[in-house]
């Protein structure tokens, strides 16, 4: 214990130095203007730790670092370590610079099995916040595979299937997680997601493939009524087998008709309409008018196979004529049809009495990206003329 004269000499000490603060300011202390500034270098009380770490800066964290990695310690001190550094940038939703604390500590290879499991299960959850669902999977599952009975591991997995909608990969995990954890609320709620998901994609997977199973069966119906009809496709892969040179040879049509894919159905991409077939087992053909003169067209989306081309041209040229038309001498009566074979260079003429099955039997008519397309021009016109000269002409 102290004497009396021992206490008061230290009583004189102490108002000495106290009475320094009433003439003399503290050098040492922190500024009003940059104590925050200051403050956030120690730390201990730092919010976010800095990017680069200077020494002249930073002196303290420097220390500190230098002991996290001191490689003369022991594997186990320096994973351990590496593992806190990480949860100090995953707690600031720093996931990379974590995933790189976590990489370092499973390097070390410490041998101890539970901590090698924590930095898995770590690494797996800044893995799964970055979005990188198979790296926090896999790390998931290593950790597992050391320790069967994880939790964490366990509703990670769990999670990581579920984001990769693998739910009945998620359903498993939840299961074995189950076995070990039987009473575990996020577990089951997990599981029970995952199963309703699971059965909902089968349910969606089953509907699907029925139809996928339908429109096979309508596509290999329609081709087999265009077969039926010996109506030829022009298949865009191998165009030049689709016709012969000589037209009383019906060589050329057979190997089209062998060949009869929807290859040369494509007019849908193009125009928005294809051919179909409708419960009375009639054909509907999209058709292209084309009016060379005017440099126009009319598209028909479904043309019956049982109607005549008169029936259209009514319609479309009947109490009033399109604006191109200034002249108006597009009436019904006055216009005749061709359609063209470009390998013998040849227009058929087209009786508008005709029916369009009728015209696309004939053993010279191709039907080309699914569309049959035919010209029309004007009875005795002048641009009739000079179109048609220098052209084969036959009538069907």
């Amino acid at each position: 214990m102290a004497s009396p004269a021992g206490q008061a000499d230290s009583d004189d000490g102490m108002d000495e130095f106290m009475d320094k603060f009433k003439t003399q300011r503290y050098k040492h202390g922190f500024s009003e203007d940059s104590w925050e500034e200051e403050f956030n270098k120690i730390p201990m009380f730092m919010k976010t730790a800095p990017e680069e770490i200077d020494p002249d800066k930073y002196p303290e964290l420097a220390c500190l670092q230098a002991i996290i990695h001191d490689e003369d310690r022991p594997p186990e001190e320096q994973a351990k370590s590496l593992k806190d550094e990480g949860n100090a940038f995953f707690k600031e939703k720093n996931y990379q610079k974590a995933i790189l604390s976590y990489t370092a500590g499973l390097k070390k290879k410490c041998g101890d099995q539970e901590l090698s499991t924590v930095l898995l299960t770590n690494r797996a959850a800044a893995h799964f916040h970055l979005g990188n669902m198979r790296s926090a999977l896999n790390d998931a599952a290593a950790a597992k595979k050391i320790k069967p009975d994880h939790l964490k591991a366990l509703l990670r997995g769990a999670q990581c299937c579920m984001a990769l909608r693998n739910f009945s990969e998620a359903v498993q995990w939840c299961d074995e997680g189950l076995k070990a954890h039987p009473t575990d609320k996020k577990l089951q709620d997990l599981r029970a997601a995952a199963d309703k998901h699971k059965r909902a994609a089968e349910r969606d997977a089953r509907k699907a493939k029925a139809k996928e199973k339908k429109l096979h069966g309508e596509k290999e119906a329609l081709l087999a009524a265009i077969k039926d009809r010996g109506i030829k496709l022009l298949q865009s892969a191998k165009p030049h087998q689709c016709g012969s040179d000589n037209e009383d040879e019906d060589e050329g049509s057979s190997a089209a008709i062998s060949q009869l894919s929807l290859d040369g159905l494509s007019s849908q991409e193009a125009t928005g309409a294809q051919v179909f077939l409708d419960e009375q087992g009639s054909l509907h053909w999209p058709v292209l008018l084309l009016y060379p003169e005017h440099q126009q067209s009319d598209f028909i989306s479904a043309f019956c196979e049982s109607n005549c081309f008169v029936d259209h041209l009514a319609v479309m040229f009947g109490e009033e004529l399109p604006p191109w038309d200034t002249d108006r001498k597009y009436h019904p009566q006055n216009l005749q049809l061709y359609f063209e074979d470009e390998e013998q260079e040849t227009l058929y003429q087209v009786n508008p009495e005709m029916s369009l099955l009728k015209v696309l039997q004939h053993k010279r008519f191709l039907v080309k990206a699914g569309t049959p397309s035919f010209i029309v021009l004007v009875n005795g016109s002048s641009f009739r003329k000079q179109f048609l000269t220098g052209k084969k002409i036959k009538g069907l």
